[in-house]
């Protein structure tokens, strides 16, 4: 009997063993995907898994997901902090988002950096790029993003759209093409401020007749730096109010061929070196105040400013 006993024991205490080992196994600080991966893998750079949402399951929080080869490995969501790398070179991660979204984040305090991603809408009218839903940070940087063609209300037709409902989250997008989204950044909080930078970012349209390149809602705080925007009813359209802090400050951007260039409400935004070019109306101000730096350029709009008068902020 005790000899019966101590076997059972040692069952149980390797089938722990195994288990702890097998989910260590599962949660690898890298993972890796390929074309010619299967998901039943453990997504090691030998075994790769087939999909992004194949690996992230067995990838430990603050680990990265890599991409061995060119190819379309799906649409996931987001619950951990982590990387997804879609690489170059050998590498470049693509996500066919037909009819949905691309990457979705949403989890308290996770910090997501998605980088070298082609993220492609294929003009169905369902589905946005990215979601931001919840989170301390979102990155995303040397993206393709593109053909998402809904109709521009929340969670449809964005390149990148952030709906947060917690306080002091941020997000970066560097080194990134938005071509033919509906809308194509679309920032708003319903608690506290959002802090955004958009840097070296384009955002092209094929007509200007729809949404706007970059929407800040309410809370949104944002910097726009050295991009392009074109072809959009409003390049920068500030539609959040000044009691809940939305701001829009635009340096070294051009915007090209839009309805209105530049449209600010109720609030307070700023404008320096930057180029309004072949607009209906380069700058609208409703009730807001846009400071200048006066080393603006206009050229060939129809309107430069209308609304009211830039508040001058030169440096004597």
């Amino acid at each position: 009997m005790n000899k019966f006993r101590l076997t059972i024991k040692l069952v149980v205490i390797a089938t722990f063993v195994f288990a702890f080992a097998s989910l260590a196994q599962a949660q690898a600080t890298r993972t890796w995907v390929s074309g010619v991966g299967d998901d039943v893998n453990p997504c090691s750079r030998t075994a790769p898994c087939k999909t992004f949402a194949g690996a992230i399951s067995k990838t430990a929080n603050l680990g990265e997901i890599s991409v061995l080869d060119p190819g379309g490995y799906g649409a996931v969501t987001i619950t951990k902090s982590i990387t997804i790398d879609g690489g170059k070179g050998a590498g470049w991660g693509s996500i066919l988002a037909s009819g949905t979204t691309g990457v979705i984040i949403n989890a308290a305090s996770i910090n997501v950096i998605l980088r070298n991603l082609s993220i492609h809408g294929a003009s169905t009218t369902a589905g946005s790029g990215i979601r931001f839903l919840n989170g301390r940070s979102l990155t995303v940087e040397d993206c393709q993003i593109f053909g998402f063609t809904g109709t521009g209300v929340t969670t449809v037709g964005d390149g990148i759209s952030v709906e947060l409902a917690v306080a002091n989250s941020t997000v970066n997008v560097r080194n990134t093409s938005i071509t033919n989204c509906t809308k194509g950044i679309r920032l708003t909080t319903s608690s506290g401020l959002l802090t955004a930078e958009i840097n070296d970012v384009h955002i092209l349209q094929s007509t200007a007749t729809v949404s706007s390149a970059i929407e800040v809602g309410t809370g949104g705080r944002v910097t726009i730096r050295d991009s392009e925007i074109a072809n959009y009813q409003t390049g920068i359209d500030v539609t959040g109010s000044a009691a809940s802090n939305a701001s829009a400050h635009v340096v070294r951007t051009n915007v090209l061929n839009c309805t209105t260039g530049f449209a600010v409400g109720n609030t307070t935004s700023g404008v320096s070196a930057s180029s309004f070019v072949l607009n209906s109306t380069a700058i609208s101000l409703a009730g807001g105040i846009i400071r200048t730096g006066c080393d603006n350029f206009f050229g060939g709009n129809t309107a430069d400013v209308s609304g009211g008068a830039l508040t001058n902020a030169c440096v004597k």
